[in-house]
């Protein structure tokens, strides 16, 4: 009976943010928007960061890789609610459905994965300076950036597998823009105690598995720094690491609401808006983050863009 529930939904409504027809020319015309610079910006970073031989170290390797993750994490949502939009349709496939939340399910653990690689990067780099190249060195960062691949993609997959188990009966409508595991639990007609106590369990160690290293990192490094004698080394020791922990902070104060906190629990407006900040607001606002508080990113970006040429010649 249960297969036959399951087998009989071949495809989900996605609501999106808003059923109201007339907010929906805004909302493209803003997530297009919104998408468009997301991937601009982390595209700049990526061509950045690859042109310029002075960036070629550890630290803006897995910065690279997290702009990747990023231009990536936006696009496993923001273009299928523009399409739905433009189309007027709502209808994303089973199997459609599934891959979705596969992806998105490990491009956002990916990105969680790399915040914590490189608070271990910098603390590596200010508490350990001597056996930074030894510690940090490329193959260490392939095999960190491998296992960080690895570890999301089985975290994912269990997910996937076990929300594919589940029925789905008369009620096909998600009140999302894009599949995300909890909506799907919350409108599944079988037991989802099993996924429940998963998602729980390997949403903690997840979220808190990195953020546990970036706490411990940190609480190193600025006790570290604050051994510095000159102001201007601890100045310079803490702008390197301002960037990083605001994406952190801006990262971690939505996801761990939505993941950590039972799905009964959950409202659907403060969901969509939660999912709306992580999915497409911090994407987008880490390249800016990133060069805005970064000497060494400003002058690669002013090279990649020509910027340097024009002010050598006074214009």
């Amino acid at each position: 009976m249960d297969q036959k529930n399951q087998s009989s939904v071949t495809e989900f409504l996605l609501l999106g943010l808003s059923e109201r027809p007339e907010q929906q020319p805004l909302l493209f015309g803003i997530f297009l928007a919104l998408y468009l610079v997301t991937m601009l910006g982390n595209l700049l970073i990526i061509l950045a960061i690859g042109s310029d031989p002075h960036l070629h170290t550890p630290m803006y390797f897995f910065l690279a890789n997290l702009s990747l993750a990023d231009a990536s994490f936006s696009s496993t949502t923001v273009p299928k609610m523009l399409v739905n939009i433009q189309t007027h349709s709502q209808t994303i496939s089973y199997g459609g459905c599934l891959a979705q939340m596969h992806l998105f399910m490990t491009l956002g653990a990916l990105d969680d994965f790399l915040l914590g690689v490189m608070a271990y990067d910098r603390y590596v780099a200010i508490c350990r300076p001597l056996h930074y190249s030894t510690l940090m060195s490329p193959l260490v960062c392939m095999l960190l950036l491998a296992a960080c691949w690895v570890l999301t993609n089985l975290a994912a997959l269990l997910h996937t597998l076990l929300t594919a188990r589940l029925s789905f009966c008369a009620d096909n409508t998600i009140h999302h823009f894009f599949c995300d595991v909890v909506p799907l639990l919350q409108l599944s007609c079988s037991d989802t105690s099993i996924n429940q106590v998963a998602l729980f369990a390997v949403g903690s160690t997840i979220l808190t598995g990195p953020l546990s290293l970036i706490i411990l990192s940190y609480a190193r490094i600025i006790s570290s720094i604050l051994r510095v004698p000159s102001a201007s080394g601890r100045q310079k020791a803490f702008s390197t690491c301002g960037s990083h922990l605001t994406v952190v902070f801006l990262f971690y104060g939505t996801a761990i609401g939505v993941y950590l906190c039972p799905p009964s629990s959950h409202s659907r407006g403060e969901d969509r808006l939660a999912a709306v900040f992580y999915t497409v607001v911090t994407p987008m606002l880490n390249p800016f983050i990133y060069s805005l508080r970064n000497k060494d990113m400003k002058v690669a970006l002013s090279r990649l863009l020509g910027i340097h040429t024009l002010s050598s010649q006074g214009l």
